[in-house]
């Protein structure tokens, strides 16, 4: 009796029990990643052959793919049940996605690489600091960059907190949750880095909404993380 009358005071509803989840979602993974799937934190759990910080980076985007994909899309299918495509994992808008892109490309280039040149940049990327003096395997970093750590990113930010709060909150404000949530983790990050965050996190957010998809913004999101790593190994 007594929490039915807490839960009717501070307006509880069953009805937007995904909705809880969802935002206690982004608190509970940001911890799980920061104390159990970041650098110092965790033992490898693939050993790929790979000079040491390469591979610790690598079984990195590993478990960021299992908290920020894997777990939310199993929820999504099994408790939601949901198609992932409604989270922007289908193509959406193709004509203006491909337009945004054909404007937000060379922005995204050019940005990259003039951030390449700030000393904070230059002494965090890239994160497998070995690369700078051997980039033999550097297509396989990148790649696991790409799939593991990109791929999720999006899909969990741009993807189920956007399109899985907006209409209960409004497409603004869910905008700007994804936004809060994707900026923390980017702390301990280079300040021109999280100050970035917070503009690309409402201008993804928006092409995302926009565009019904993910794929956009995760063409731009990559192209920002990877041209920093090349910029700076092959500028240097």
């Amino acid at each position: 009796m007594y929490f039915k009358k807490f839960f009717d005071q501070i307006d509880f509803n069953k009805a937007d029990i995904h909705t809880y989840v969802l935002l206690l979602s982004a608190p509970v993974l940001l911890t799980i990643y920061r104390y159990h799937a970041y650098p110092g934190f965790f033992t490898p759990d693939f050993d790929f052959g790979l000079p040491a910080d390469q591979n610790l980076a690598i079984n990195q985007f590993i478990r960021f793919f299992g908290l920020f994909f894997v777990l939310p899309a199993l929820y999504v299918k099994l408790v939601m049940k949901r198609p992932l495509t409604d989270f922007g994992l289908g193509l959406g808008d193709i004509k203006t996605g491909l337009k945004i892109l054909a404007f937000l490309v060379p922005v995204a280039v050019l940005v990259t690489y003039l951030g390449s040149f700030k000393p904070d940049v230059r002494s965090e990327y890239p994160l497998a600091h070995s690369l700078l003096t051997d980039q033999s395997h550097l297509i396989y970093y990148e790649s696991a960059y790409i799939v593991f750590y990109y791929i999720a990113w999006e899909f969990y930010f741009r993807g189920v907190l956007l399109f899985g709060l907006k209409d209960r909150f409004g497409v603004i404000n869910a905008i700007l949750i994804q936004t809060i949530s994707s900026c923390l983790v980017h702390i301990g990050k280079p300040e021109s880095e999280i100050i970035g965050s917070i503009l690309a996190g409402i201008i993804f957010g928006i092409i995302a909404y926009r565009t019904r998809s993910i794929w956009y913004v995760f063409i731009l999101h990559i192209l920002l993380g990877v041209l920093t790593d090349l910029f700076i190994i092959y500028g240097t």
